[in-house]
């Protein structure tokens, strides 16, 4: 589990690491939040609540890149742990230096350039605007008859089945006003 977070939004969920980015739950959950626009940052822990370097720091043993490298393993994926501590070797083992090692995987900050494009998207936002519906019938305040239900309108639910049941409970609410039609 890592925490990722934006400007609106705090998620701790799984992660994938692929060969095209991030992709996962947590990265998912964060695109609904993410602004594009401002080039907003996402932040990642890598390790929530894990205080990895704490035996390097508390001289318990040897301070060196096999020892960091076994305690970041402890709390990651051998080759995530391994990766990282390659890219971010500390300049030197004082407890300065590895808080910061230590910071740095409680605070990955990421700019994303892009997404999949829509043939992948698992989150979307935008629609028919909810001030523009009945929000008892789903019907369109401007065209009486024509009513909209589920991903059309501009409500985003959380992964995990929320948006399926905004679509099944709106439909429901369409199919009642119009059955009493």
């Amino acid at each position: 589990m890592i925490t990722a977070s934006c400007p609106g939004a705090n998620f701790r969920e799984k992660m994938l690491i692929t060969h095209r980015g991030l992709s996962g739950p947590a990265i998912l959950q964060a695109s609904s939040y993410w602004q594009w626009k401002a080039n907003a940052p996402v932040t990642i822990d890598l390790a929530p609540e894990q205080e990895w370097t704490a035996p390097l720091r508390n001289g318990l043993g040897r301070r060196d890149l096999v020892a960091a490298r076994g305690a970041l393993r402890e709390v990651l994926p051998q080759r995530l742990a391994d990766q990282w501590i390659e890219r971010h070797q500390p300049e030197d083992w004082t407890n300065r230096s590895l808080e910061l090692l230590e910071n740095a995987v409680h605070r990955w900050e990421i700019r994303p350039i892009g997404t999949e494009g829509y043939e992948k998207a698992e989150v979307t936002a935008g629609g028919v605007s909810t001030a523009e519906l009945s929000s008892k019938t789903m019907e369109s305040r401007k065209v009486p008859g024509l009513f909209f239900i589920g991903e059309v309108v501009d409500v985003t639910g959380w992964l995990g089945g929320f948006n399926f049941q905004w679509a099944w409970s709106s439909a429901v609410a369409a199919a009642q006003a119009i059955e009493k039609k």
